[in-house]
């Protein structure tokens, strides 16, 4: 009863402030969410859930040892999943990272390494940028992702104590170079032999998910997985 009244408030509201496709922004139609039926349809997934080893786990080969690595979409300028991400990160709208954490999650589920995890660990912004952003928008998917796997999310794990410059436009070792020693241990009990699975948006060389797992193997015991939104085949 209790669901039947929220459907009937959700359609009641809908007619007033009707949803609409982040990407296309044509009108969603009952049972779609975020993306219409026709941009889901053409949004570049991966499917690195169903091999290994795929190119996000080949790019970390020789620096971080992590069990597993699958990104949802491949990153591409001017396509919808850019247009997804701008949304998230700076438009104000947290729930396309809770709904796309939830397809990602969905993908973790059936994975033999992704669907054994103990805690999400939410790659953190700096407390300036947080503010200013209103949310994490890592935490954001990673809510999405914990709503499938039903564990827990502990976003005090890590703290970002620098607040590094964007990373466009900067070669690699320029990356790695702004995002060294950026991150710190944050509420480090209850870590140690635990499947830790770091979660962030885009990955691009993967110097910032680097830094934020060389923090956290330094616990007894840790194994690292990571997850993003999306894999920018720079």
């Amino acid at each position: 009863m209790f669901r039947l009244k929220n459907d009937y408030l959700r359609d009641f509201v809908s007619l007033f402030y009707p949803p609409y496709c982040y990407i296309c922004g044509q009108m969603l139609v009952k049972n779609e969410k975020i993306i219409c039926t026709r941009c889901a349809l053409h949004l570049p997934y991966t499917d690195f859930h169903t091999y290994t080893p795929n190119p996000m786990e080949k790019l970390f080969w020789g620096r971080v040892s992590f069990e597993s690595a699958i990104a949802l979409f491949y990153f591409r300028k001017g396509g919808g999943v850019q247009t997804l991400i701008h949304q998230l990160k700076y438009k104000g709208h947290r729930e396309i990272g809770v709904e796309l954490g939830r397809i990602l999650g969905l993908k973790m589920a059936v994975h033999p390494v992704l669907s054994t995890v103990d805690l999400l660990v939410p790659v953190p912004l700096h407390p300036k940028r947080r503010r200013s952003r209103g949310y994490n928008q890592s935490e954001a998917i990673a809510e999405g992702i914990a709503s499938v796997l039903h564990k827990p999310v502990r976003v005090n794990a890590l703290r970002r104590v620098i607040a590094n410059a964007t990373q466009t436009k900067r070669s690699l070792y320029e990356r790695w170079e702004n995002v060294s020693h950026i991150f710190s241990l944050g509420k480090a009990d209850g870590l140690e032999n635990c499947h830790l699975l770091l979660v962030d948006d885009v990955l691009t060389t993967g110097a910032t998910v680097e830094a934020a797992a060389q923090v956290l193997c330094v616990l007894p015991g840790v194994r690292l997985s990571v997850v993003t939104l999306a894999f920018d085949l720079v």
